[in-house]
């Protein structure tokens, strides 16, 4: 069956009453789409190597956790071409991290994961390098190690405190339901796989000074960690970031220390320094996403209403804390996802293992608790014989039901419209008559593949979870041409961040897009600013650029207006010259007028801004004009470049800086309780799956998605967004499968055995529509991010495989069927014959 994608659909088909689908009316290209096609988008190790330049190589351990005995680097600095090694001795501050700074740039002594850096070879060429890192003499005392939730648990080897969120008394609820079921849920890591690998060069400047130029999601943070690596102020020290080849959440932290070793290197020698992972080892050195093991027990009521829910979820921090204990915050956030829990007791502890430290990933920790509602979700439904549709439905948040177990009101909610619309659309309710029989019929054929059918929903915060990393700022500049450069903190690597901000700005102008140039992220033009993670690039940096703009048209429009009263030979760029009529003044309110709102209220309120305007003097920005108007007197109309120039004769600024907090943030962390978010995105997903009986294989027929995505800025990129990441999550729920030796090497460090999603893997029909919905008024333009909460629709695989593994093997309708993530070939299998394992895992008898 041929692969479709239908991006919108006819506005009246399935939307309920008070939505629409959204339609594409047209949205620009993503700013680097000409460049990446043809070739000439620079990466890191695009640029020109340098006079002098040298290449960085590590020394790392190879196991999980050991003692150094003996390093000897004199070897390696006798190889022709090796110019200098650097070890722990040589770094300043050598202590840093995420959260807590618990985490060495070098180690010395004793490491605590594979890949764990012991020194940083500087060397003139790739090859006099390799020969250098072969030439070094390294001793091991391999130590005990701790590599399992379990191991970490009995041993009590924790990360940060135990942290709950809990809302009644789930204890005594749960006794008091009529029925009840426990679990355990395991699910696995997995790795970025971005397609540039961790990479930065550092170009040493005058006067101690060094240039950074980074693949990493947090300029600012690489910019501070390199600085203390190196005993700089922080002054000395720009990072900056053109583009990255991927970043998934992967170089939101851990691109900081790379940074740190080509830094090291350049600051002793005086010459460019150049670091560039292999694939090899960015796999083997960097951390994943964080592995979950999720105990629950659950209470409902005979019509599958949940009464009660008390869940403990372990994570896998690795060897030091990075975000871990942020990701099990929002893990813990997001286990009632769409679903109103009455009385629940929600506590998350991060372990301590002896893996690589494991980090952010695109959902945070958000898929971990969502994963475990939804399982619940289809076992109760199982357990009472019901549709888990029906079962989501039922405890779907709604009317009188809408408040989080953290105590946030879950406002501008779409979610019963959002399943109602799915249902309608993707024909669920026949499809699911038609699968039922199919597995029955093949029930009496074992050499059919089984099939299986489950929509799952998605209510994603947005926000940081940390209020003060809720900030962004932005600067403008206007030039005398009409066209401008526009700076922000966010870092684009692929999602379309620079499209987005760049349609913000022209909007506001009245320009088509093509005026705006974004510049690539730069500590000294955004300093101290978050990381671009989160799904919040577009909302902070994007509200900032605006606040930026804001502030320019104010200056501009009262330039205009000021000039319509005056002889077009007396306007400063006629005049200003030889200073032959004095300059125009805009200050202390000279001119009463109002300037006309962009974004979410042209059309809405812009023209009928009626009442508020009705005998006003108005200002607007359009078809690169600027237009000013009054009651009974013509419209005088100046060109918006035109208007520009005057500013600048006139001595007028038509450059500026916007800082924007995100407002009503109100989350206390001891307590568990308040507003982490500003808004939710929502969305539904309904897979069907068919499964190989013989080899496991995992075919995803068919997905219908619906997003709300608010008032998109660039529709075609929102997408994108969409569709990847609904793969992407496809990837980690099926086949991305960590595997690691005994002594704790990650061995599926390659793409030759770690399966990513190929072409081959999506969905042979893939419908994605999105619903027009204006009422998230809390955020610029009235968007809802889309970078994260799409990957969280992909659970609708895992549960679709569920539900195909129960409805081919159980006799007993209410049979639970265990299956971790992600859902392996090996692991369809386990779940389809599992006593043709059993005798295979059974121990050998002498």
């Amino acid at each position: 069956m041929a692969n479709s994608v239908h991006q919108q659909s006819d506005t009246n088909s399935g939307a309920s009453s008070s939505t629409s689908l959204l339609k594409d009316v047209g949205s620009p290209p993503h700013d680097s789409a000409i460049t990446h096609v043809t070739g000439k988008s620079e990466f890191i190790d695009d640029r020109p190597v340098v006079k002098g330049e040298l290449h960085c190589g590590l020394v790392y351990s190879p196991f999980a956790r050991a003692r150094l005995k003996l390093l000897d680097l004199a070897p390696a600095l006798q190889i022709a071409g090796v110019e200098c090694a650097i070890t722990a001795a040589d770094v300043a501050h050598n202590m840093w991290g995420g959260i807590f700074a618990d985490q060495p740039i070098i180690a010395a002594g004793e490491t605590h994961f594979v890949g764990e850096v012991v020194a940083v070879l500087g060397a003139q060429s790739k090859e006099s390098l390799a020969q250098g890192l072969a030439a070094v003499v390294a001793q091991w005392e391999k130590l005990p190690d701790i590599r399992s939730i379990d191991e970490a648990v009995a041993q009590e080897s924790f990360i940060g405190h135990l942290r709950t969120i809990s809302r009644g008394d789930a204890q005594a609820a749960l006794k008091s339901s009529p029925r009840t079921l426990a679990g355990v849920l395991k699910i696995e890591g997995a790795d970025h796989f971005y397609l540039e690998s961790q990479a930065a060069i550092v170009y040493p400047r005058e006067d101690g000074q060094l240039e950074v130029h980074s693949s990493t999601q947090h300029p600012t943070e690489t910019q501070h960690v390199v600085a203390k690596a190196c005993g700089i102020p922080f002054s000395d020290v720009v990072c900056v970031a053109k583009r990255l080849g991927g970043g998934f959440g992967g170089k939101e932290t851990q691109a900081s220390p790379f940074a740190a070793y080509a830094a090291l290197v350049a600051k002793r020698t005086g010459r460019a320094a150049r670091i560039v992972l292999t694939k090899d080892e960015d796999m083997i050195i960097t951390g994943k996403r964080n592995p979950f093991q999720i105990h629950y027990e659950c209470g409902f009521d005979d019509s599958g209403k949940i009464l009660a829910l008390d869940a403990m979820l372990y994570s896998d921090g690795g060897a030091y804390a990075d975000l871990s204990t942020a990701i099990m915050e929002r893990a813990l956030l997001h286990c009632d996802n769409a679903y109103f829990i009455p009385c629940a007791r929600l506590r998350g502890q991060v372990c301590r293992t002896n893996f690589h430290p494991h980090t952010a990933f695109r959902g945070f920790g958000g898929p971990k608790g969502v994963a475990m509602i939804e399982c619940i979700m289809e076992d109760i439904a199982r357990v009472i014989g019901r549709d888990a549709l029906d079962v989501r439905k039922l405890n779907c948040y709604g009317s009188g039901r809408d408040t989080t177990p953290y105590g946030q009101l879950v406002e501008n909610n779409c979610l019963p419209e959002l399943f109602e619309t799915l249902e309608k659309k993707c024909d669920y309710r026949a499809r699911r008559d038609e699968i039922n029989q199919w597995n029955n019929d093949i029930k009496r054929n074992p050499h059919a593949h089984p099939r299986g059918l489950s929509m799952t929903a998605v209510k994603f915060g947005i926000s940081f979870s940390t209020r003060f990393m809720n900030q962004g700022n932005a600067l403008v500049n206007v030039h005398t041409d009409g066209t401008l450069q526009v700076s922000t903190g966010a870092v684009e690597m692929g999602q379309g961040v620079n499209s987005r901000i760049a349609a913000l700005v022209a909007e506001q102008f009245g320009l088509p897009i093509a005026a705006v140039r974004i510049m690539p992220t730069s500590t000294e033009k955004n300093a101290n600013t978050s990381p671009t993670a989160a799904s919040a690039g577009t909302d902070l940096n994007g509200s900032a650029a605006v606040i930026a703009c804001e502030k320019i048209k104010q200056r501009l429009a009262a330039l205009a207006c000021a000039l319509r009263g005056i002889a077009q030979e007396h306007w400063p760029t006629k005049t200003a010259g030889l200073g032959t009529w004095p300059e125009i003044s805009i200050a202390n309110g000279a001119h009463a007028f109002t300037v006309l709102p962009c974004g979410l209220f042209d059309g809405a309120n812009a023209g009928g801004a009626g009442s508020n305007t009705k005998n006003k003097t108005l200002v607007e920005f359009r078809n690169s004009m600027v237009v000013v108007s009054e009651p009974a007197q013509p419209e005088f109309k100046i060109d918006f470049a035109q208007l520009v120039r005057e500013a600048y004769f006139n001595r007028t600024s038509v450059s500026d800086y916007g800082h924007y907090a995100t407002a009503h943030l109100t989350f206390d962390k001891i307590k568990g309780q308040g507003r982490p978010f500003l808004y939710f995105t929502q969305g539904v997903a309904a897979s069907e799956v068919e499964l190989d009986p013989y080899t496991g294989e995992i075919k995803v027929l068919r997905v219908d998605m619906l997003m709300d995505v608010g008032r998109p800025v660039n529709h075609a990129l929102d997408m994108g967004q969409v569709l990847g990441g609904f793969v992407q999550g496809m990837g980690w729920v099926t086949t991305e499968h960590l595997v690691y030796n005994d002594n704790g090497l990650l061995v599926s460090h390659s793409p030759s055995t770690y399966k990513i999603p190929s072409v081959q893997d999506t969905p042979r029909i893939f419908n994605v529509d999105f619903i027009e919905n204006l009422g998230n008024t809390v955020n610029v333009r009235a968007t809802k991010a889309t970078g994260e909460p799409p990957l969280l629709l992909s659970i609708s695989v895992w549960t679709a495989v569920r539900d195909a593994i129960a409805s081919a093997r159980s006799n007993v309708s209410s049979e639970l069927i265990p299956l971790a993530i992600p859902a392996t070939a090996e692991r369809v299998l386990r779940g389809l014959s599992p006593e043709m394992f059993a005798q295979w895992d059974a121990p050998s008898i002498p």
